[in-house]
Order: structure tokens, then sequence, then C-alpha cells
């Protein structure tokens, strides 16, 4: 076993390199504001690497270079500055980090005991007022299992149980003492809503509403109906119009949505099902950021894309119920081939160590249905198509000068089944390494359960 000390050492690196400590920490006012604070990085160059940029292009042979935390430069023949680490990767493959758009890391977190069952909180079809960060256990050993996979962001959110489950919280994948040395500076929040069997197989069950597919959309249009009139008192407030409304946790998390500064991200499985949601959303003026799971999109792809909402999908994973059923091999590629916002994303603590091979089941099974798609831009998958759901495109997934230093360097093609990460960079830091163990970062909770000789594989 890992000495303690050792792993003490390890974990206390990690928190150094990803978050503030109290001296940095954000001294906004705001409530569970972001205290994630980047240390200072050195200057990286790396080599001689063919480069997915994630915006669809492959350049062989190419250099990227980091300062700053940020990506600097990317092409060929790049000078590195004096200080700088210089990495030859001649036969090895750059990406930007991988963004995984549904994590329940930390809210059912490892070992899977009901101790740790804190995503759900169904106890109404409504709970919106709830906020995923409030149950996140940073301690989650399944975070370091994501790092050695390349994921460097990834949205955390409340199950489907309930109509409107809550808040999503988007996170840099690094080691804090709370949530908040975690949270992603600046992204907005995500607000979970489900349709289908679930929230309709929980309350039924208990003979209460909704019961039915019909019973949902009801419920949804009642919450948007008095969120709408708490919006319009707000505004009304605003303008000297009268006094505002006392504070209503869950009509202020509805109202952040009707005014597009907290995004909708769907739970949905059926074409007809996710069409009546574009309804909704058109009855109330919201939009639907992303579909997610929507195993039958691509049954409505041009409606999808013309709607602008991403489809956030498995590769092969579908039939264990019913409004699951009608998946296909194909669904990621052909959205994808129709124009519309397609990614690979996991929901499971075991998928998020592995989305590279998922993202390439998905290439293989459009290139069998005649569709031509090349690595380069399959990785906009995992990386640009997903910042763009989460609202950090601006910031990350993509390796653009200015954006952040999230960066993997493969061993091999990502899209291999073979494949590795060597070393994984958050805002230019070296967080994760294969070959060093000291750069394996390992949570408290594991200290003394993970093997000296293995690391976290």
């Amino acid at each position: 076993m890992i000495s303690i000390n050792r792993s003490v050492l390890v974990l206390g690196l990690a928190l150094l390199v990803g978050c503030g400590g109290d001296d940095d920490a954000d001294t906004s006012s705001e409530a569970f504001a972001s205290t994630y604070v980047p240390a200072a990085a050195d200057p990286v160059l790396i080599e001689n690497a063919t480069v997915f940029t994630g915006t669809g292009e492959r350049l062989d042979d190419a250099d990227v270079l980091l300062v700053d935390g940020r990506i600097e430069q990317v092409g060929q023949d790049l000078r590195a500055p004096r200080d700088a680490t210089v990495i030859d990767a001649t036969g090895r493959f750059v990406t930007p980090g991988i963004i995984d758009v549904h994590s329940h890391l930390g809210v059912y977190a490892s070992p899977g005991v009901q101790a740790h069952s804190d995503g759900n909180e169904a106890t109404g079809p409504n709970t919106a007022e709830v906020w995923a960060e409030h149950s996140v256990w940073p301690q989650d050993p399944g975070f370091s299992a994501a790092l050695a996979g390349g994921v460097t962001t990834m949205m955390i959110l409340p199950g489907s149980a309930n109509l409107f489950g809550g808040r999503a919280v988007t996170v840099k994948n690094v080691f804090g003492r709370t949530v908040m040395d975690m949270k992603f500076p600046g992204a907005p929040y995500g607000l979970k809503i489900a349709c289908g069997e679930n929230p309709k197989r929980v309350y039924g069950s208990r003979g209460q509403a909704p019961s039915t597919r019909m019973g949902n959309i009801a419920g949804f249009r009642k919450a948007w109906i008095e969120a709408s009139a708490y919006r319009d008192k707000l505004d009304a407030a605003a303008r000297g119009e009268g006094e505002a409304p006392t504070r209503d946790l869950r009509l202020e998390t509805l109202a952040g949505a009707l005014n597009g500064d907290i995004l909708v991200h769907n739970h949905c499985y059926r074409a007809d099902e996710m069409a009546v949601m574009l309804d909704l959303g058109r009855e109330f003026g919201f939009k639907i950021t992303a579909f997610h799971h929507a195993v039958e999109s691509y049954k409505i792809a041009d409606l999808l894309a013309k709607a602008d909402a991403c489809s956030a999908m498995w590769a092969d994973w579908w039939g264990f119920k019913m409004e699951a059923y009608d998946g296909i091999r194909e669904n990621v590629a052909f959205v994808d081939a129709a124009g519309a916002c397609a990614i690979v994303h996991s929901d499971s603590e075991i998928g998020i160590q592995r989305l590279n091979q998922e993202t390439a089941k998905a290439v293989a099974a459009g290139r069998r249905a005649g569709l031509e798609i090349s690595d380069g831009h399959a990785m906009r998958w995992l990386t640009i198509n997903a910042a763009k759901a989460l609202g950090i495109e601006d910031e990350t997934g993509s390796l653009e000068p200015g954006k952040m230093a999230d960066v993997v360097l493969w061993d091999r093609n990502p899209l291999s089944v073979y494949a590795r990460a060597e070393q994984v960079w958050i805002d230019g830091v070296l967080m994760y390494d294969r070959n060093d163990p000291g750069k394996q970062p390992v949570t408290d909770f594991a200290l003394g359960t993970v093997s000296a000789a293995g690391g976290v594989r």
C-alpha cells in the first residue's frame, strides 16, 4: 500500500496546483462563488505531435505552446521560451482536454452505497430549488480515474427522478477541499429537467402526479407559468413598478432559465418527446441547450439542427427500458451529419474513464453506414461541442490561442482502443502523468487503498 506521507504529499500538491488556498480564495460576496484559482504554470512546448485541435483540424508534425496557463500558439517549428519544458511527442497525439457534459461524480460517489446517494431529491416532481454542488463530495475517487482518462472538465447534474431535478454545476477536474475549489469560474449553471419514464414512474408508483407523459407536460407548463409570473414581478420591481416578490429558490432557478442565464439540459430519450419539449420551450420562451441520452435524436436531427439544440449521446448504450429501446449505433454520426451539435457523454463513473473509446465506436458505426468522418472532426464530439453545451466554448474546448491550456498528450491516436492518456494539463499545470506516480493524484478517502505500484489506473 502507498504510505500515508507520500499520499498526503501527492494530494497536497494537487490542491496547491489545482485550486486556491485561503490566501488566494475569491473574496466575492456572492454565495457559493468559485474559489478555483489556477497555480502559476511554467511554459511547456509539446513538439512533433499529431494534433487534433478540437475545431475539426488535424495537424501533423505540429507543436503546441502553453504559456501562463493558456494556449499561446499551435503550429510548426515553434520556439520555446528559455525556461520552458520541452516534450518531444513524436508518434504521439495531442488534443484538448475531454469535457463530459453528463456526470454524477461526487453526487453518486464511489463506493456506490446508499450513504453516497445524493443525486435525486425525489421528494416532489419539482425540486428546482436544489443545487447539485451542495451534494458534490470532492473526495470521490472517481475524479482521479476520470483525470487518467483525459477528462479536464465536467458538468455534474442531479438525477432524473423529477421533472425539475435542480441546478447542475460545471467543474474543473482538480482537487479541492470543497466543490467551490473545483467550480469552473464564470460557467453558467445548468437546469436538469427530465421527461419520459423516470418522473412518471417515480411519482406514479406513489399514487401521485405525474403518472403519465401528459401529466409530465402539464407539470412542466404549470411550473413555467408560475416562473413567468415571478420573473415578471422581478422585472417590474427592477423598473420601480411595485415590490419584488418574496424570494423563492425554486422560482428563482426557473426564472434564470427563462432569462437564458441558466442553461436547460433535458434528460429525454424519444424523438416525439424531444419535439414536444422543443414546443414547450417555444411556448414559454426558453431554449433547450441539450438533450441528454437522446437515443432517438437521429429521427429528428433536422429539427435539432434548426433549434440549435445539442444531443449528448452514448455510443451504444440502450435497450434497458422501453424509451431507450430504439437506439442505433449510428445515432451520434447521423446527428452530426445533419448539421446538429453532437456530443458523446458518459452518465457513468466507468464510461467517463474511456470517452475516447466511446467516440471511436460512434465513428466506426458512422463509417460503416457510409459517412466520411475524420478523426479530427470526431474529436469535436468530446471537446468544442461539449464546451458549447456548457456555455464555456470561449474559454476551453479547443487548442486555440488565448484559451485555457487544458491539454491531453496521448500515447497514440486517442480513437484507438489501445490509447492511453500519458499526460494531462489543466490551465497549463501538469495534473497527471502516467509514468510518474507522484503525478497521479489520490484523494484523502483513497489513502491506503490504492496500490503504490499500480497508482490510479
